[in-house]
């Protein structure tokens, strides 16, 4: 009887890859700590910018923007010249804007120039934002088997989605009340910019340390690991131009791409207008039901969503493991998660009291993110050598759909108020959470299209 001796079949593989996952869950953490604090405070510089329904709405458009048109050349950046060296010069960037969003101030005289300063630093903001997830997709490909990318990328979501829920808690704790020369009640936000800021810093400065884009290229890899993560797969030996031609024709592609704008469509309402929501439709502020009860309600879809990320990333991988079928071990969870998603916004147009409407939400939120795993363990399925752009690419039209809800949610509430309607706002917001279940039936479609065995580029 033959047996492998080769010392990777003799070795325990080293566990290198779970280093790269943790820095990867930390830096998911920061992106939405930093994406989820503008919408904690949004009220405030709207109150202190004067600022209308629709102008808050830009604000959070202009990140959603920039987000989606930076995908693309950020995913690409990271197959020419490693995830490593883009992540540091994209981290870098946005957390200088993060901490230059503190620095703006109203301007009575002018007051559309402080509006404008807030446009172009959130835009510029969500400009280097947009390279954070498909240039970890990119790492990911080099340092994980495709059997284990479905957990390893629900766990960063987790993680992403966790840093979402606790950032009202933390933004509230870091909000301070001062006074006017007048006497008058000043709100303190600022600090909480450039505190957040900073925890990007100290990131870099460990990741730049430590991480290598291969695993070839670390010591500390065994070659038990280096088997297992080849998984057979064939590697590929340097950068390699895109190949843009096969992108812009690929359904396959197109379909998933389509799936996500649905998707980030109807979840961007819990990281932006949530928290205003919640307070105009239902008083819910600090000052009437509490500090810990509106950081749980406000934060309550993304906490939800973070448990579920990790779920569908391990559920996916499991059935693959289990069946061998990769197409329905993505496809099923997708379909699954976004068609009862659906069924819960629909539901929350009922909820009169504003603890079921964030139970609805929230179990919105645990639904379609319990598809995150297996979205962006298909990036990596089809996208292969090229899991940055099509990650890249994924995102951008999935962030468009977020920059679509900002605008559109804006402009129905505004329209809703100059309607004849008993309660102009409260069918404003029907209108809304009757369009976000919409596009989640969509979504659930779109699903039966996306097949995760047929790579972009054979």
């Amino acid at each position: 009887m033959n047996r492998d001796l080769t010392p990777s079949a003799l070795q325990q593989p080293t566990r290198v890859r779970y280093g790269v996952l943790a820095f990867a869950c930390v830096l998911s953490t920061i992106t939405y700590l930093d994406r989820v604090c503008f919408g904690s405070v949004a009220d405030y510089i709207k109150a202190e910018f004067g600022l209308t329904d629709f102008q808050k709405g830009m604000l959070f458009s202009a990140f959603a923007l920039a987000y989606a048109a930076f995908e693309v050349p950020s995913g690409a950046l990271g197959d020419l010249f490693g995830p490593r060296r883009t992540l540091l010069r994209i981290v870098l960037w946005w957390s200088f804007f993060t901490a230059a969003t503190g620095l703006i101030l109203p301007t009575p005289s002018l007051p559309w120039l402080g509006f404008a300063l807030l446009l172009a630093v959130r835009f510029l903001f969500g400009m280097g934002e947009a390279g954070a997830y498909p240039n970890i997709a990119r790492a990911f490909h080099s340092w994980f088997p495709f059997q284990q990318r479905g957990t390893a990328k629900g766990a960063v979501w987790m993680a992403g989605r966790f840093g979402g829920g606790i950032t009202p808690l933390v933004v509230l704790a870091l909000v301070t009340t001062s006074t006017t020369p007048e006497g008058g009640p000043i709100i303190l936000w600022r600090h909480i910019f450039w505190i957040f800021g900073v925890l990007g810093l100290v990131w870099c400065f460990f990741f730049a340390r430590w991480f290598r884009d291969r695993p070839e290229d670390k010591p500390e890899v065994n070659e038990a690991e280096a088997a297992l993560i080849s998984g057979g797969e064939k590697a590929h030996d340097g950068p390699r131009a895109v190949p843009w031609r096969a992108l812009r024709g690929n359904a396959n592609l197109w379909a998933l791409c389509l799936m996500y704008f649905c998707s980030s469509y109807g979840w961007y309402f819990n990281i932006t207008w949530l928290p205003g929501y919640l307070k105009s439709q239902h008083g819910v502020s600090a000052d009437t039901w509490g500090f810990w009860t509106t950081s749980l309600m406000t934060g309550a879809p993304l906490l939800a969503g973070s448990l579920a990320c990790l779920i569908g990333g391990v559920l996916t991988d499991g059935f693959i493991r289990r069946t061998g079928n990769r197409k329905w071990g993505r496809r099923l969870f997708g379909i699954v998660g976004h068609g009862v998603c659906a069924v819960c916004y629909f539901l929350s147009v009922f909820a009169e009291d504003p603890r079921l409407f964030v139970v609805a939400i929230a179990l919105a939120a645990f639904w379609n993110d319990l598809t995150m795993g297996s979205s962006w363990a298909i990036c990596l399925d089809i996208g292969k050598q090229y899991s940055g752009v099509v990650s890249g690419c994924m995102n951008t039209v999935g962030n468009l759909g977020g920059f679509a809800a900002g605008i559109g949610t804006g402009l129905v509430l505004d329209w809703a108020k100059s309607s004849d309607a008993a309660d102009p706002a409260r069918l404003g917001w029907q209108i809304n959470l009757l369009s976000f279940g919409a596009v989640y039936v969509v979504a659930t479609f779109l699903w039966l299209r996306i097949d995760s065995t047929k790579p972009v580029v054979t």
